[in-house]
C-alpha cells in the first residue's frame, strides 16, 4: 500500500475549519491498538468502523452496523484513512460539508490483530493491503473476533462476527444501544 501522506484524501474531502473534524497530528493517549465504531447519521445512517494502523485510523462504513450473529454478513465499504484524534470525535458536521450529519462514539476500545496465514502472523497494514483482516475487539458494547474480507479489487468488504464467546444471535446492539459510550448522548441529542 503506497501510503505517502496518509491523510491527503481525508483532508481533500473536507473544509476542516467548517466541519469541526480533527485535522490530525494530535498524539494519542495510552497504549495499544485502538478501534472506534461511530454511529453516523448522515444522508444515510451507518456505522464507521475504524482500526488504528500505522498512525492512522483505517476506516470502513458499515450500513447496517456490526452484528454479533456469526450468520450475518455485513457490507463494509472502505473509506479514506482518518487521523488518530478521530477516535473520540463526536459532533455535528454542518449541512453542505462532506459527511454532513451527527456522529457519536458508539463503541471504542482496543483490538488485537489475529490475522495469520499458514499460522504465521500477518502485520495489520499487510492484512489490509491483501484484503483480509482478523481482529479481536475489546469494546464496551462488542467483544470478540471479527473478520473483514475484501470482495474483488474495489472498496467493498464483508464484516463477519466469528463464532466465539462474544457471539450472540439474539442481542442487536446496533438497534437497541444507541447512546455514545463516551458521553451518553445520542445522535438525536446532537441534531
Amino acid at each position: 500500500m503506497a501510503r505517502g501522506d496518509q491523510l491527503e484524501e481525508y483532508r481533500a474531502k473536507r473544509d476542516l475549519a467548517k466541519s469541526g473534524e480533527p485535522a490530525g497530528g494530535r498524539h494519542r493517549k495510552g497504549g495499544g491498538d485502538r478501534f472506534v465504531i461511530q454511529r453516523h447519521e448522515a444522508s444515510r445512517l451507518h456505522y464507521d468502523l475504524r482500526l488504528e494502523v500505522d498512525g492512522v485510523l483505517v476506516s470502513w462504513a458499515v450500513p447496517k452496523g456490526p452484528s454479533l450473529d456469526p450468520r450475518d454478513k455485513r457490507l463494509a465499504v472502505q473509506t479514506e484513512d482518518h487521523p488518530l484524534d478521530y477516535v473520540d470525535f463526536e459532533g455535528r458536521i454542518p449541512e453542505g460539508e462532506y459527511g454532513a450529519g451527527t456522529m457519536i462514539v458508539w463503541d471504542t476500545g482496543t483490538y488485537r490483530n489475529v490475522t495469520a496465514k499458514r499460522r504465521k502472523p500477518i502485520a495489520m497494514a499487510d492484512a489490509v493491503e491483501h484484503g483480509h483482516v482478523s481482529v479481536w475487539l475489546e469494546g464496551e458494547k462488542i467483544r470478540g473476533g471479527f473478520a473483514l474480507s475484501r470482495m474483488g479489487e474495489g472498496r467493498d468488504w464483508i464484516l463477519i462476527k466469528k463464532d466465539d464467546e462474544g457471539a450472540d444471535r439474539r442481542r442487536k446492539p446496533a438497534k437497541t444501544q444507541l447512546a455514545s459510550v463516551l458521553t451518553g448522548r445520542t445522535n438525536r441529542d446532537l441534531a
